[in-house]
């Protein structure tokens, strides 16, 4: 055997953490608004609008006070239709 059992193990740990790191950098970024095997999520929650706009959540407020994005209110949580948050991304500027 040409290595020594604690340099083979230590060459066998090695070679396990280059794997792990190359593994998680091939892995792909999944946004906390994407759902796998859906086209489209049907409800987004405030934060995750906050998120795809890069806004905080009086900027949010605002637009539902001026109309802009309609709030569904399910139990205690806020959430916000799909195709509104569409409608809002193609909204002409005023």
């Amino acid at each position: 055997f040409p290595y020594a059992p604690e340099q083979f193990w230590q060459l066998i740990r090695q070679i396990i953490r280059e794997e792990f790191t190359n593994n998680e950098k091939s892995r792909p970024v999944v946004t906390s608004y994407e759902t796998p095997g859906l086209i489209y999520k049907p409800l987004y929650k405030m934060a995750e609008v906050c998120t795809m706009f890069h806004v905080t959540k009086p900027t949010v407020y605002d637009w539902i006070k001026h109309g802009k994005l309609k709030p569904f209110k399910i139990r205690s949580r806020v959430y916000f239709l799909w195709q509104d948050i569409q409608d809002l991304l193609h909204l002409p500027a005023d």
